[in-house]
């Protein structure tokens, strides 16, 4: 019987690892890959006591310190479902090879994270990595010296613009909002300090009030269409690649029990409790209102505090 599970091997569990560690817990990491979006995330200026790191290089720092602790990690399984069973869990997972594990354990954290959230328009199924990517640190450098277009209205779509002004000939950022001072200059969840790089490039093109209808090109991308929120007018634009960044779900379906809102997130209070006694949650996974690595991380040592005490008195 283990004391701990840790479902989630990014900010937030890494977070919780690190202090279970240091009680000493009988616990494992199970996580389909250590990093999650902190790994594909860009330059990262807001994280405490570092200037500037690129988000790769923050999630290596996250595991050398939880390796550190010789934590034990099952990596490369995907957790399909928790069951509770008198006053401890089953947590089933299993890997690209069929192998299942199975763990009983008194207490479970899931900090599962989220996945990009995708446009779910004609063409961009069938050209799906033939030219459209939704992680822009990955797939940015395929692009050089070509026509790329950035969708989205938040920093990660802000991110994508800026590494694609260094790398591409031309970069077009497709915003759905408004160039008005209400809607933060046509990026409204967005960071000024971004914002304000973003209009000083010479090679970025903005586009406001615009929604992509149609991503076009046979075996590769060629163009994409969109169509003016205010006028209806629609154009269609030259572009080899696409970065979509507008969001993300969490990543919740495996959990039937646990309550969550209409966003799919788990809800959680104060301490990261769930609805279920011995299951926390913490991160991005999380109703949560701001997705943030400092913000997961913080839950994460929240949900392994609150844990730790759920464990001292389990019986």
């Amino acid at each position: 019987m283990l004391d701990l599970v840790i479902i989630g091997g990014s900010a937030a569990g890494s977070a919780a690892a690190i202090y279970a560690s240091r009680r000493n817990l009988n616990f494992k990491i199970v996580t389909t890959d250590l990093g999650g979006e902190v790994a594909l995330s860009g330059e990262v200026g807001n994280w405490l006591g570092i200037e500037s790191i690129q988000g790769f290089e923050l999630s290596q720092n996250f595991q050398k310190h939880v390796k550190s602790y010789g934590t034990e990690i099952d990596e490369g399984f995907k957790v399909e479902k928790i069951i509770q069973k008198d006053n401890y869990h089953i947590v089933t997972a299993k890997n690209a090879t069929k192998e299942v594990k199975k763990y009983e354990t008194k207490s479970v954290i899931i900090a599962t994270g989220i996945h990009p959230r995708h446009l779910e328009i004609p063409g961009e199924k069938e050209l799906d990595r033939k030219g459209i990517t939704y992680c822009t640190v990955c797939d940015g450098p395929l692009f050089r010296n070509k026509i790329t277009t950035t969708i989205g209205a938040g920093n990660s779509a802000l991110e994508s613009a800026l590494m694609m002004s260094r790398i591409a000939k031309k970069v077009f950022v497709i915003t759905k909002y408004d160039n008005i001072k209400e809607n933060n200059g046509g990026f409204p969840r967005g960071e000024n300090i971004l914002i304000d790089k973003i209009k000083a490039m010479d090679n970025v093109e903005i586009i406001y009030n615009a929604k992509t209808t149609e991503i076009l090109g046979n075996g590769m991308v060629s163009s994409l269409k969109y169509e003016n929120i205010k006028t209806g007018n629609k154009k269609e634009i030259t572009t080899q690649g696409v970065m979509v960044h507008i969001g993300s779900n969490p990543n919740s379906d495996f959990v039937e029990n646990v309550k969550k809102d209409p966003g799919k997130q788990f809800v959680i209070d104060q301490k990261c409790r769930t609805n279920i006694p011995g299951i926390f949650a913490a991160g991005d996974v999380t109703n949560i209102p701001y997705k943030q690595i400092g913000i997961a991380a913080g839950q994460g040592i929240t949900s392994a505090l609150s844990a730790i005490g759920y464990i001292n008195k389990w019986k």
